[in-house]
């Protein structure tokens, strides 16, 4: 979408391109038109595109399923295109090559159902073995251990020690947990790169996990605060008067909420203003989700999801496969009641990321230590960035700032790339991103650009579906956008992939860019 000045004022015509597709050839065409914008945009807050929606182009009913079964029938000639291309490497003279050798996760489940009885580093710890298990990597010739987690279990703090443990690394290893929301394993994997590239490690365990099935609920602020008194009191009428002290307000518990502390705003709710600013509709959104759930049931289907361990739950059955793929009809969809802004509200159960139980795990190296030791990486580690935005209205716009500075930093453009993965907290997330970084207007408002940065061409656009689909545990989602990444590169034949995942806060976004492994020599590990 591009944007130009309608008379002297602030006031935009805005000349935005939509998408129409001849049903007998299923191409594309592009069609530009002009739409006025009255809407004034005072300022350079975000506040004013809340209360002023961008008025965009309406785009035609089921395009996005159109897109999906469109990149379903093209991947054939996705890959003899993306093969054809001649590319340039981003290794850096002086550099160390650091490499993603493998890749791995349990089965993503919807909180409450097979995995309830478990603890986070039961999953943590299914893992890290299942990773053991696929590379054959000895357990004492991994250097350091990083896990990310959001929600942390109290008993288990530090969850990457008590998993490292558990699935039988040496005690000699350090292991320590980071905690970053919804990008907490994007920071484990760039907290590995680091160390590998100070010459501190060669070989680093990265992963995350979260389990949503049991989340610590705390007493009420008075009542905890009167139980830790009864536990300093000295005496029997110390205590007594205590215990007499307490009210049944006392007893109401503290319930954990997805809300930003610092604007007491759920993220559901966010999303669902965000959806409004740019003009995102339900059907737009239902759509997408719609996509997400094709796309991956046709990739479970198809033996595509490999990274996805089998995991034998105790006391239960083994667990093969993700449960929350479930293909639905907008007919279906469109009956749900909004989740977070009611009534009028877009944003819904069936186009929102449900609540997770998962684990993933990666593993890092240089790439000479990997040679050596007779393995064949996947992909190569080649840079990253961390943004942040405003809290408030800016919450999950963070791929839009995001990837033009990591596409800078690699001098490549959005054309070069071959895979994209973007986390889908929220379908309505997405398509507002989408807008965002095909809007020239508000590349030179909000982030001081002279120009837009485009969309990622959806036919390489999450193809084996997504968060919205597959699930979301939030401190394991961005090991497993890794590693799709680096598997869609190896079967599509592509060379540059790029991750773009929002998170809570407003604090940082994370962009690693991954390149495909052309390793010259090394032999791949049989399982």
């Amino acid at each position: 979408m591009t944007d130009r000045p309608a008379g002297s004022g602030r006031s935009l015509d805005r000349e935005a391109v939509c998408w129409d597709i001849n049903h007998k050839t299923g191409e594309l065409k592009r069609i530009w038109m002009t739409v006025p914008l009255s809407i004034e945009f005072p300022g350079n807050r975000m506040a004013s595109m809340l209360m002023n929606p961008i008025r965009s182009c309406s785009v035609s009913s089921s395009w996005a399923v159109r897109f999906g079964a469109r990149s379903l029938s093209t991947t054939a000639q996705l890959q003899a295109q993306v093969q054809t291309k001649s590319k340039k490497t981003l290794a850096r003279p002086g550099v160390k090559n650091i490499v993603l050798v493998e890749g791995v996760r349990t089965p993503f489940l919807l909180s409450g159902t097979t995995y309830a009885d478990l603890m986070p580093h039961d999953l943590a710890r299914a893992a890290l073995q299942g990773l053991l298990n696929r590379t054959g990597i000895p357990k004492d010739a991994v250097d350091y251990i990083i896990y990310g987690t959001v929600i942390q279990e109290v008993k288990t703090s530090n969850v990457a020690r008590e998993a490292a443990l558990g699935a039988g690394f040496s005690d000699k290893i350090p292991a320590h947990t980071v905690t970053m929301a919804c990008i907490s394993s994007n920071q484990a994997m760039t907290s590995s790169v680091g160390l590998i590239a100070a010459g501190q490690c060669d070989a680093v365990v990265a992963g995350g996990v979260e389990f949503m099935s049991d989340v610590p609920i705390r007493h009420s602020r008075k009542m905890r605060k009167t139980m830790l008194s009864l536990n300093k009191a000295k005496t029997l009428g110390q205590r007594l008067s205590l215990i007499g002290s307490i009210r049944l307000a006392h007893l109401s518990p503290e319930l954990p909420a997805v809300a930003e502390f610092s604007t007491a705003e759920t993220m559901g709710h966010s999303a669902d203003r965000l959806a409004a600013a740019f003009g995102v509709s339900r059907v737009e959104q239902d759509e997408f989700a719609l996509r997400s759930h094709t796309l991956a049931k046709k990739a479970q289907d198809e033996g595509l999801l490999q990274d996805v361990i089998s995991f034998k739950v105790p006391g239960r059955d083994i667990v093969s496969k993700d449960n929350g793929i479930r293909p639905s009809s907008m007919e279906q969809m469109a009956k749900l009641k909004p989740a977070f802004v009611k009534p009028h509200g877009t944003v819904t159960a069936a186009n929102s990321s449900f609540l997770t139980d998962g684990a993933s795990a990666v593993l890092i190296m240089s790439e000479e230590k990997a040679l050596a030791m007779g393995y064949k990486p996947k992909a190569y580690l080649r840079d990253f960035v961390y943004v942040s935005q405003d809290p408030k209205d800016q919450l999950l716009l963070g791929p839009t700032y995001a990837t033009p500075k990591v596409l800078e930093r690699a001098g490549l453009s959005m054309s070069d790339i071959d895979v994209f993965e973007f986390h889908e907290a929220f379908a309505g997330q997405i398509m507002a991103n989408l807008k965002a970084m095909d809007s020239d207007w508000f590349a030179q408002t909000y982030m001081g650009r002279k120009s837009k940065v485009g969309t990622p061409a959806l036919e390489k656009f999450n193809l084996w579906g997504g968060s919205l689909s597959l699930g979301h545990p939030f401190g394991a989602t961005g090991c497993r956008l890794a590693t799709t990444v680096a598997n869609r590169l190896k079967k599509e034949g592509g060379q540059y992939g790029l991750i773009a995942a929002c998170a809570a806060g407003g604090q940082t976004r994370s962009v690693p860019l991954v390149q495909r492994s052309m390793t010259r020599t090394g032999r791949h590990r049989e399982e």
